[in-house]
């Protein structure tokens, strides 16, 4: 898929419409919403991930990623603004759009939009490590695989651990974005 077909754009309340069904079990929502997320996601759940959209110095962005008008992507980027620290989060190609290669130019967009703000100097992500299709899109963007906190979450009678992965301002093409 040509990036210049998908479009970055600041979430908005319509295209939280599909969104819970993107996660259809548990384990599903899990994975993409860590353990404080509740099963099933809800709109009470959503309005509150945009109630910290607000502010000039937000506590997270949430981004969507669009195709031909239909929500192909989410992400979230939780905002450490004193350190300058940026947590990539809640990424998730909706079923419909899988499988057409749009997960890595999402992304892209998503780092260039948060390192072209100067206080960010460092963009994290935790991913458990089951989850190898988007480990290997994380390191072909340039994270850095920075270690694995062992049986870190329990979801049902399961253990998962999580990988940590950190991109700094420095790590990119000329130290500012791709």
């Amino acid at each position: 898929m040509p990036q210049a077909a998908l479009q970055l754009q600041n979430f908005a309340k319509e295209h939280a419409r599909e969104l819970p069904a993107w996660f259809p079990t548990l384990q599903s929502l899990i994975q993409w919403g860590g353990p404080d997320v509740r099963f099933p996601l809800d709109n009470g759940q959503i309005e509150a991930m945009v109630a910290e959209t607000a502010g000039l110095q937000p506590k997270r962005w949430i981004f969507s990623g669009l195709v031909r008008g239909g929500v192909a992507g989410h992400a979230q980027v939780a905002l450490d603004w004193q350190n300058g620290v940026a947590r990539l989060s809640r990424v998730a190609v909706n079923p419909v759009f899988r499988g057409q290669g749009l997960a890595r130019p999402f992304l892209t967009l998503v780092i260039q939009r948060v390192f072209a703000v100067p206080a960010f100097e460092r963009l994290e992500l935790n991913v458990y490590t089951f989850n190898r299709a988007a480990i290997r899109i994380y390191l072909s963007l340039g994270f850095i695989d920075e270690g694995v906190r062992r049986s870190s979450v329990k979801v049902g009678d399961e253990r998962w651990d999580t990988a940590i992965y950190g991109l700094l301002r420095s790590d990119l093409p000329n130290g500012h974005g791709q």
